[in-house]
């Protein structure tokens, strides 16, 4: 109903006025007109920059030194120099912020860029496919949120737009407007899963937990060697390497020992600060993806960009009872721009059974089905590639104990072999037994691996093509490996060495219609 004296806007006129009838609109003062970047950025840049103000005073003070300057040369020599570090890193960001401008309208949103080459990013409306907010400490002191908005398209340079940065406000308020979500629309339901803090158990379960030691000494490398520490550094490796050759009986053990215990540190604090406070919930028609102790995060992706789900076991994870869940997705890559962190990932490291749980429950999948095992050919094939690998390296080391002149060399090289046997051989059996497939009333669902098992349900609609692959090794053994392509995820999700009429019976019917023109009944040929 029309208050009185109201006049009714016709469709021409809502566009006219920066509105949408069929979608949640911002502010009218976004409407019409190019916005900057928060000014607040000059003080996050200021904070940040103090980074590079202490390497460089470090360094100063190091050469000043050696020059014989006194105290007081030295401090108005640092001064200067932080002061010109800093005015330079404000300098910067104010010529980003007077050069950057952003706009939404009713069809696009779009960002015009760059102090010395001029960039244009438009992103249609309807290609957005998720909306991730980030915020480090330091932003959250002042407010602002970098905003990153993904299209469809494979990770890329143009695949997604990144605004930075914006206040929270604002960065919700875009949020909720390119998703076309009302404020007033809760998630439903309660939580798909939260935050349980003995999930933490699982974070030193990874190879990195054993490589803890030297990652920390590598990324202490450069900070130590400014700050003029590298005598100290080369007299400390030296005296503990006397060590370790005078008695490395209790030297060996003990280096281990704090090694694993560093590396099991980094690992727990690494999973509290990235999964801190996470909360994965179903709105109304997406998925909204929170966590984060110090940097929050937040990841907003739509339910119909969805393709599937991948449950991941790498080997320690899987021993001890653990496993990952991640989204097959269009417009999310293995990385979220220059991040270490996997953009698909929907849980931390969590116990099996709710993985899979949570996994059927964001694929809106009735349970998985029983999965078919592989021929036993596919067996033999691993063990006779874990054979010719073991034959090869028998050759090279006896070649080197041919060669070398040496006598220790020739007693340690000998092993070599027999590991590479035990190593192949087991991976050749636990490949063989983790192969499966099965074709549920939705979901094409493939499992292969063995260091890291691999299930995966893919959406059946979501599969576009089929490649059949057929080695001569695979064809002498009646084998094929039939490959989905999709426009998510990798790309491609492949079962791997099934039998050659089941493969092709599977994609038949995985979708109907697609690969039956290449197919000849009553053989067992695809015509590629």
């Amino acid at each position: 109903m029309n208050a009185p004296g109201a006049r009714r806007q016709g469709p021409d006129a809502a566009e006219r006025a920066g509105h949408d009838p069929g979608r949640s609109e911002p502010a009218g003062r976004w409407q019409g007109g190019w916005r900057q970047p928060d000014g607040r950025s000059l003080w996050v840049s200021g904070v940040k920059s103090l980074a590079l103000v202490a390497g460089a005073v470090a360094g100063l003070t190091r050469f000043l030194l050696s020059q014989d300057w006194q105290a007081g040369g030295i401090v108005a020599a640092c001064a200067g120099a932080a002061a010109l570090i800093v005015l330079a890193v404000v300098a910067y960001d104010l010529a980003r912020l007077r050069t950057s401008r952003w706009r939404l309208t009713p069809e696009r949103l779009e960002l015009r860029s760059g102090i010395f080459t001029r960039q244009h990013h438009a992103v249609p409306r309807d290609r957005v496919r998720s909306v991730d907010l980030k915020a480090d400490p330091i932003l959250r002191i002042f407010g602002l949120t970098v905003v990153k908005v993904g299209t469809g398209e494979h990770a890329g340079e143009h695949s997604e737009l990144t605004l930075n940065p914006l206040t929270r406000h604002d960065a919700e308020t875009l949020r909720r407007t390119l998703l076309h979500q009302d404020d007033g629309r809760e998630a439903r339901g309660g939580p798909l899963a939260e935050l349980r803090w003995s999930w933490i158990r699982y974070a030193p379960l990874t190879v990195w937990t054993v490589t803890g030691t030297a990652l920390v000494l590598g990324a202490l490398y450069k900070p130590l060697n400014a700050t003029g520490l590298r005598p100290v550094m080369s007299e400390v490796a030296g005296a503990l390497w006397d060590w370790i050759v005078t008695r490395p009986l209790a030297a060996v053990p003990l280096l281990l020992a704090v090694n694993l215990a560093v590396g099991v540190l980094g690992a727990v604090l690494l999973f509290a600060e990235s999964w801190g406070r996470y909360r994965l919930e179903h709105e109304p028609g997406r998925l909204r993806l929170r966590r984060g102790l110090l940097t929050t995060r937040s990841l907003t992706l739509e339910v119909r960009r969805l393709r599937g789900v991948e449950i991941r076991e790498p080997l320690l994870l899987r021993l001890g009872g653990g496993a990952r869940v991640r989204t097959v997705a269009t417009g999310l890559g293995e990385k979220a721009g220059n991040d270490a962190e996997d953009a698909a990932a929907l849980a931390p490291p969590l116990p099996r059974d709710l993985a899979w749980r949570l996994a059927a429950e964001v694929a809106a999948a009735d349970g998985m089905p029983a999965l078919v095992p592989h021929p036993r050919a596919a067996r033999r094939r691993r063990l006779v590639r874990a054979l010719v690998a073991t034959a090869l390296t028998t050759a090279a080391v006896a070649a080197v104990a041919t060669l070398t002149p040496w006598p220790w060399v020739r007693a340690w090289v000998w092993p070599i072999p027999v590991v590479v046997l035990a190593a192949g051989t087991w991976a050749a059996v636990e490949g063989a037994r983790n192969l499966g497939h099965a074709l549920g009333g939705r979901h094409l669902v493939s499992r292969k691996g063995a260091v890291v098992r691999r299930t995966v349900a893919l959406d059946r609609k979501g599969v576009s093509g089929w490649t059949i692959t057929e080695s001569y090794v695979q064809r002498r053994s009646g084998l094929l490996t039939v490959s989905a392509a999709t426009s998510a995820g990798h790309g491609h999700y492949e079962v791997v060495d099934v039998g050659r009429d089941t493969g092709l019976e599977l994609a038949s019917r995985a979708v109907p219609g697609l690969l039956e023109p290449f197919l000849v009944r009553g053989t067992t040929v695809a015509k590629q």
